[in-house]
């Protein structure tokens, strides 16, 4: 590669991450805005609508909301995904395609199409809007993620792991969760935090299926439309800032599990 070519690239590279962060970067700057509008020019700055944000019980209840959604539906998801990915790793059957496929279709269906079945299916069902309609739908729409993330961690597995357990006694169960599992547990946790984020962030299927208590993104909606305000880029830049911390906790974990692994 010539040294032009290396610039270019550099230039390209560093292009791209400008795309990427600069809107990041003016949304957390007009959290600091002192004006009841978002825009330039800022005359002053202040931390009243970050304090507001603190102060404000219904946006507290929404984002509590919102985490409890997100934490049980990535529980279901992880185990329904885990079991499933374990089932059809190492695998040749008949009808494993259709499984896999039929596994994968709701990562693949667009959103409202996908919102407006659950509506359908959960009226069908007698399950009224609200909470559970919401997880459940979030941890059917997760359960793809945690499929892929496991099996391709599964694929990584010696063969002689298991074979060495087997020599040992151990039957397929203690071979599982002796073995199998403390391998699967990185993936599993990013596979978690993939899908925790997912149904933190999703607006759709909670907008169809919500009930009385909206979560944060409905929220944030309900917001907007009275207009932009300084408000709502200082609960986005909150909620930034915890997404980065949970997925720099997330990153460390993973490779602490990763080089134990090894070195076991």
């Amino acid at each position: 590669m010539t040294r032009n070519t290396r610039i270019l690239m550099q230039c390209i590279y560093w292009a791209f991450v400008l795309y990427l962060l600069v809107p990041l970067f003016l949304m957390m700057i007009m959290g600091f805005k002192d004006s009841k509008f978002i825009g330039f020019p800022i005359r002053s700055l202040t931390l009243d609508w970050y304090i507001g944000v603190f102060q404000d019980t219904q946006v507290l209840n929404a984002m509590g909301y919102s985490l409890v959604i997100a934490l049980v539906s990535t529980a279901i998801a992880l185990f329904m995904g885990s079991w499933i990915a374990v089932a059809l790793t190492g695998r040749s059957f008949w009808g494993r395609a259709i499984i896999l496929g039929l596994t994968l279709l709701p990562a693949v269906i667009p959103g409202v199409i996908s919102a407006i079945a659950f509506r359908i299916a959960a009226r069908v069902v007698g399950m009224e809007p609200g909470m559970w309609a919401i997880i459940w739908s979030h941890a059917i729409h997760n359960v793809p993620f945690v499929v892929l993330v496991v099996m391709a961690r599964l694929s990584t597995l010696p063969k002689s792991y298991g074979e060495a357990a087997r020599d040992l006694g151990a039957d397929p169960i203690i071979t599982f969760f002796r073995v199998t599992l403390p391998y699967l547990t990185p993936a599993m946790i990013g596979g978690g935090i993939f899908c925790m984020l997912l149904s933190f962030d999703d607006f759709v299927r909670s907008f169809f299926l919500g009930g009385y208590e909206p979560t944060l993104p409905v929220l944030i909606f309900a917001k907007l439309r009275s207009g932009m305000s300084p408000e709502i880029n200082a609960i986005s830049t909150i909620v930034l800032v915890l997404t980065a911390l949970l997925g720099l906790w997330a990153e460390r974990s993973m490779r602490g599990m990763s080089k134990r692994a090894a070195n076991d």
